[in-house]
């Protein structure tokens, strides 16, 4: 036997790997001997490699779990297309997630038994949410109504047409609260006010006679579903502080500082004649040939001139001094036990709010305007108004954004001219 070593280029370049090659052996015979050896090799074979000396790159231990054909195109790269196949993945945990899958469903079912728990907490019997629901309704009816805006029921016909009494089937008003927050009253402004201790109540409305029946016209009256059992009055503004206010011009107008006003809304006035029925002065010095007339006053700072839109039956600011003349006006004050004159201002402080909006009975559902009863005043005032018209816009803004800030201010502001008040008239 003949050994003869081929050298070749070993796996990885790491130089040459001597492989042993058999040959066989030649049986024929070799210049007429007999020869007994390898056969010599053919030039043309080709070379063996290392898979078919034996010899393996690909670890047995990373290829031991996959199928026969997977090894194979793991071990050959030369493999045809299949060596692109996805490697499949070992086999899912079972046991593992048939426990996940318990762990979430009495998760699941722990939340059902919660929820179901918190919705039998939450609802009641009706007989039980219906007493609640009433309790807050009336609250908060009546704290809107306290500080925001309340509803008044209208008890005379002093405001007809503009306002109808009882007789009419009565209207409820909502009053605001806080426009007279933001600014005064002005003239034209339909107001509700608290009544001074002179003045009577103008409708005497019988109230019930047991305390059942007293006990819901309280509640009613609260939230104004009821005839109110307080002196509320509701009138027109006519003057503020330190205008004059007077009846009549020649066409039978009420004038402030001389300028006549327009009123649209007059509803029955006093008898009115030019020439005949005027304000005229009668013989005995103290009247008018007409009631319409009464003589000039000036309204004081912090005080206002209200009177009805039915002027002949409306108890207001000028009703005890119908017709009477300046002279007449100080028989008036010196005949009263008290002393007090025929005029009646009512105090700024006792308004109440402004009426802006009629609520009940449907058919009258309207805003309440304040007409523009001035005229000449708003044209002569028109030019310094008029120079400004963003800053206007910008004070509004300022002033509904700061109308709570400031109302302490003007609360303390009321205080002090009630105090001043008072003070004069311990003094006098």
């Amino acid at each position: 036997m003949v050994s003869d070593q081929v050298g070749r280029t070993g796996h990885e370049g790491t130089g040459p790997i001597e492989d042993p090659v058999v040959r066989p052996e030649a049986s024929g015979p070799v210049d007429g001997r007999a020869v007994s050896g390898p056969a010599p090799a053919d030039p043309a074979a080709p070379v063996p490699g290392p898979r078919d000396a034996g010899l393996d790159d690909t670890p047995d231990a990373a290829v031991a779990g996959l199928p026969a054909s997977a090894q194979d195109a793991a071990r050959d790269p030369a493999t045809p297309s299949d060596t692109t196949a996805a490697v499949p993945q070992p086999p899912v945990d079972a046991a593992r997630d048939a426990s996940g899958d318990a762990v979430h469903a009495a998760s699941v079912e722990r939340w059902r038994r919660m929820s179901d728990r918190r919705n039998r907490k939450a609802k009641r019997p009706f007989w039980v949410e219906l007493p609640i629901l009433l309790v807050v309704a009336f609250v908060l009816t009546f704290l809107i109504q306290t500080f925001i805006a309340k509803v008044y029921y209208v008890p005379s016909g002093s405001m007809e047409q503009t306002l109808h009494g009882v007789s009419s089937g009565g209207d409820r008003i909502l009053a605001s609260k806080i426009v007279y927050d933001f600014r005064d009253p002005h003239p034209g402004d339909v107001v509700v006010f608290k009544g001074p201790d002179t003045w009577a109540p103008e409708a005497d409305i019988p109230g019930p006679s047991n305390w059942f029946g007293k006990l819901l016209q309280s509640l009613g009256s609260v939230i104004g579903i009821a005839p109110p059992n307080e002196k509320d009055f509701v009138k027109r503004v006519i003057a503020v502080g330190g205008q004059t206010v007077a009846c009549c011009d020649d066409q039978g107008n009420v004038t402030v500082d001389g300028r006549s006003l327009v009123e649209p809304y007059l509803y029955e006035p006093l008898p009115f004649t030019p020439g005949t029925q005027d304000c005229a002065v009668s013989p005995d010095r103290q009247h008018y040939e007409s009631e319409r007339c009464f003589a000039p006053y000036t309204v004081p700072a912090g005080q206002l001139w209200v009177m009805g839109d039915h002027r002949s039956e409306s108890s207001d600011s000028s009703f005890l001094c119908w017709g009477l003349t300046p002279e007449g006006e100080k028989a008036y004050q010196a005949a009263n036990v008290n002393g007090d004159g025929c005029n009646r201002p009512i105090p700024q402080d006792n308004v109440i709010g402004k009426a802006i909006f009629i609520v009940m009975p449907p058919s009258r559902w309207h805003t309440i305007g304040d007409p523009d009863i001035d005229p000449q005043a708003q044209a002569l005032s028109a030019p310094a108004s008029s120079a400004v018209p963003a800053a206007g816009g910008l004070l509004l803004t300022g002033a509904l954004r700061g109308g709570w800030a400031l109302r302490p201010a003007r609360r303390r502001a009321r205080r002090a001219r009630r105090a001043a008040r008072r003070a004069a008239q311990e003094a006098s």
